[in-house]
């Protein structure tokens, strides 16, 4: 132990000797600690965001979404292939057990022009148990009847910035706006929801009834017509992937696929979403944390080449030490022993530094950065690793000098 604070010693008394050339050595160290500290905990913090994203479009909700089509082998995107109808939803509404809340979704672009505003915004034509699904509230007014759906009322509850973009902070409820030129009376306004886990404005919407999206909007009539999705809601959490098995064996039924069949529909639950999602920022995760990482070797590159000079430079320091009974060993615990100590030094304040940029970006710029102990760990240790690597050549070539030509040296 004694030996080790005395190595320690004069380690940190030759590099406050040149604080310097140490502060500056260590300077590649910083900002790659830095830089891997921050740059994980962008990626941590924007996958924390997302999850919870995922979450507030409801937790027990069940994405049910036609097949994926190929043309020539090559994939054309999930929901490609319209397999999905007005009557799989009512199928679904009257058979399924799993599930408390069903609604068809029909999605398409459109121009609305109300107020003093004309805004291209996404029209859904849903059900009114659409809001129970996604566990989306009123804010004013009132959601649309089932007598409007089957009624195919012209009536509409709009989303929070298509009311900014159209009427701007006055009321719209019982105002008129022109969708693709077919005017409909606002009924509600939804409570802001933000942004959802693909980065879309989830306010940024019209929401109708179903049959009059279809009657009106799409072109189409009757209830064996397509919609672009269908959403619903299982009874409890832990039930989701029973009320999936359950939905995919309704709808393998109305479509009478055969046994052995591929679905030509998709069931995705929550937590399936959530997990493709965060296997995406993981992936991202890693790729920051890996191109910060870079910085790191190219600041070990710098302590090698600093100790090497530093050798070069005490040459006759270190003759001196072999002729008064210093060994080699001794010689290469001192600089291996300075180099970790540059390292983790330049850890520490790059530690500091990344504490302090996160700071920043939360309260100033907006962007979650989750720091975790682990992530500091991790790279307070690759740090140290650095000192040990790209210490040793140049400890050894010092240990390796033969102390008569150590004290020639000029």
């Amino acid at each position: 132990m004694n030996y080790l604070k005395r190595l320690l010693r004069v380690a940190l008394r030759s590099l406050v000797r040149s604080r310097m050339r140490s502060l500056l050595t260590s300077l590649g160290v910083v900002i790659g600690v830095g830089a891997v500290i921050v740059m994980v905990g962008v990626g941590t913090g924007a996958s924390a965001d997302i999850e919870d994203q995922i979450s507030s479009m409801g937790a027990n909700m069940l994405m049910i979404r036609p097949a994926t089509a190929e043309s020539q082998g090559v994939s054309q995107g999930a929901g490609s292939r319209n397999t999905l109808t007005m009557d799989d939803v009512e199928y679904l509404r009257d058979e399924a057990t799993l599930l408390t809340a069903v609604s068809p979704v029909v999605s398409t672009n459109a121009q609305a022009i109300g107020g003093d505003g004309n805004w291209s915004t996404s029209v859904s034509g849903v059900w009114p148990e659409y809001l129970d699904v996604r566990e989306w509230e009123i804010a004013s007014g009132e959601m649309f009847t089932e007598r409007e759906e089957k009624t195919k009322s012209k009536v509409a509850v709009l989303g929070q910035t298509v009311v900014e973009e159209l009427f701007g902070s006055d009321d719209p409820v019982g105002e008129r706006v022109r969708i693709n030129n077919t005017p409909f009376t606002v009924i509600g306004v939804l409570e802001e929801k933000g942004t959802s886990g693909r980065g879309q404005d989830e306010d940024d919407v019209i929401m109708v009834p179903a049959s009059t999206a279809l009657y009106r909007l799409a072109g189409q009539q009757g209830s064996g017509h397509y919609v672009s999705m269908i959403m619903a809601s299982a009874v409890t959490l832990e039930q989701s992937e029973e009320a999936q098995a359950e939905v995919s064996s309704i709808l393998r039924e109305s479509h009478d696929l055969a046994r052995g069949a591929d679905d030509d529909f998709e069931v995705m639950t929550q937590a399936e979403i959530m997990e493709t999602v965060s296997s995406v920022t993981d992936v991202l995760t890693l790729l920051l944390g890996a191109v910060a990482a870079v910085s790191l070797i190219v600041g070990g590159i710098g302590i090698m080449n600093i100790m090497l000079v530093s050798v070069t430079e005490r040459t006759r320091e270190i003759g001196i030490r072999m002729a008064v009974g210093a060994h080699g060993r001794d010689v290469l615990s001192q600089f291996l022993t300075e180099s970790i100590v540059l390292s983790l030094t330049g850890g520490a304040i790059g530690t500091a530094l990344a504490y302090l940029v996160a700071y920043l970006l939360n309260d100033f710029v907006g962007l979650t950065t989750v720091i975790l102990p682990a992530t500091v760990g991790i790279a307070f240790g690759f740090a140290a690793c650095i000192g040990v690597f790209f210490g040793y050549y140049p400890a050894r070539k010092a240990a390796m000098l033969n102390p008569i030509e150590a004290l020639r040296f000029e």
